[in-house]
């Protein structure tokens, strides 16, 4: 259980992060699901998510992030894709199963989870060297919002399993040999 300081009236006050209330996605009832199995073990997608996430996710720099529940994080997402605000708070996580975080995005217009505090869950399951990765994105106000998350969380989990492999592939690759 942690705690979390705001400063009110020019006094510093504590504040027991677990009294912070989840979303109430009951009027919301709009969520998408996809499984993808990525080429790594539990603990490489863990840590792709929760300390290594602006090596696949977000612009590097750009990246605040602590795994705690309660504990607030912020990124841009990359350049690439267009800049887009990604900010929330951590609700759960147990380190190589589960990740659950809300996650609002947008740039003040009609994009991304439209201003909405929605909730991401992402579970790993163990599958030999492999991790079956299922992401729940639940609470969205409108279908346009459910389907670009929809058509874009496969892209995202597919481009982790390529940061993932490239890091075993940077890490286990012989060095070369010098030429004659």
């Amino acid at each position: 259980m942690g705690y979390t300081w705001a400063i009110k009236t020019g006094q510093i006050q504590e504040i027991l992060v677990s009294s912070i209330p989840r979303p109430d996605l009951s009027t919301r009832p709009l969520q998408m699901t996809c499984e993808y199995t990525v080429n790594a073990k539990p603990s490489a997608v863990y840590a792709a998510w929760t300390e290594r996430f602006d090596t696949w996710f977000a612009q590097a720099g750009t990246l605040s992030m602590v795994p705690e529940p309660g504990r607030p994080y912020f990124f841009y997402n990359r350049d690439e894709w267009g800049r887009h605000p990604h900010y929330g708070r951590f609700l759960d996580v147990t380190e190589n199963q589960l990740i659950e975080m809300t996650w609002v995005t947008g740039n003040g217009t009609a994009e991304g989870t439209e201003g909405a505090e929605t909730i991401l869950r992402i579970e790993l399951v163990p599958k030999g060297a492999a991790t079956e990765v299922r992401l729940t994105h639940s609470g969205f106000v409108s279908e346009k919002s459910r389907i670009g998350h929809k058509e874009n969380w496969p892209l995202a989990l597919k481009l982790l399993d390529k940061a993932l492999g490239d890091q075993v592939t940077r890490v286990s690759a012989p060095p070369t040999p010098p030429s004659p």
